[in-house]
């Protein structure tokens, strides 16, 4: 099979599994009762959602420019958090949740002169991130598994997920141990680049262990913003189950079967909170909806960035 013919099939498997995973939650809970429980009292928690949302961009953007060094110090901030946003903008216009990743930073290492740093930032960013979850599920597993039967595929695959995210980041620390082959390196000279800007780490501990708390104050926010938004349903569900079942829903949003996790987001959710903890199907379903919210929120900032930063060189 040709490689368009095989991009065109995945492409299509993403959208079947995108519309199958809606039509079903959908067959199962009509959409009208899903937004019935947006009343208007769940507007002092969008509000608080926003908010969240904005120190959540702003921890990233803090991460990223740590992790740049000293070229990230003669950057100022807002810059930083002007491309974080113009990340989420293209997340949402590409299918998968990493294409805005490639966009931000091949457009912030173009501007300024270093891609090869700005992409080895944004990966260890982005694992740090991952293992800084991973973390917190392990952490809050034995609490919320003393009390429901939580199906063994779910933790089977964050644990697969989260070594991967191990090996990911050792791979990158000590990547100079790997030769890379002359003809290859004289064809794609960057990955000799790229290779020195993942290593250049292991002689930085303090600005590496930095961005992993920053990783874990991420975590904490994320966590809090998920919890609000059963608040916002009028639901409060504990902080260690929100942990544990927000780290599997993201596990598998994250793998590469439909368009950005949607579909697949709303079916493990329902199953989760309604299947384990009883939860309405409709309440489960308009706390899920209500997580877009945020989402169209830091679109809407990228949307303001990418026409500023368009303008620029």
């Amino acid at each position: 099979m040709k490689q368009g013919a095989k991009k065109h099939l995945k492409t299509f498997i993403k959208v079947f599994i995108t519309l199958g995973g809606l039509a079903y939650v959908f067959n199962k809970v009509p959409l009208t009762e899903a937004l019935a429980q947006w009343t208007p009292s769940v507007l002092p928690w969008l509000l608080l959602i926003f908010v969240l949302t904005i120190v959540l961009m702003a921890i990233q953007a803090n991460r990223w420019r740590g992790l740049l060094l000293e070229d990230g110090r003669k950057i100022p901030f807002k810059t930083f958090y002007s491309y974080i946003a113009l990340g989420y903008f293209f997340n949402n216009l590409l299918p998968s949740g990493f294409g805005g990743d490639a966009v931000k930073t091949i457009a912030f290492g173009k501007r300024y002169g270093n891609t090869a740093s700005s992409v080895a930032a944004i990966v260890i960013s982005r694992v740090m991130g991952l293992l800084a979850m991973f973390l917190s599920f392990f952490v809050a597993l034995p609490f919320v598994a003393a009390k429901y039967d939580i199906p063994t595929a779910y933790t089977a695959t964050v644990s697969a997920v989260a070594l991967v995210a191990i090996l990911v980041i050792i791979a990158g620390l000590f990547s100079d141990k790997v030769k890379i082959p002359a003809k290859l390196a004289t064809k794609v000279p960057f990955l000799l680049k790229l290779q020195d800007a993942f290593c250049v780490y292991r002689g930085h501990k303090k600005e590496f262990l930095l961005s992993g708390l920053d990783s874990v104050w991420l975590q904490i926010v994320t966590i809090i913003i998920h919890w609000a938004y059963f608040k916002a349903m009028g639901v409060d569900v504990d902080i260690a189950i929100i942990t544990v079942f927000t780290t599997i829903m993201v596990t598998f949003t994250m793998l590469p079967i439909s368009i950005n996790g949607i579909g697949v987001r709303e079916n493990v959710q329902v199953s989760l909170y309604t299947g384990l903890l009883g939860i309405p199907a409709d309440v489960v379903l308009a706390s899920t909806l209500f997580s877009y919210l945020p989402l169209l929120f830091q679109a809407a900032q990228g949307a303001i960035a990418f026409a500023l930063l368009k303008n620029q060189k």
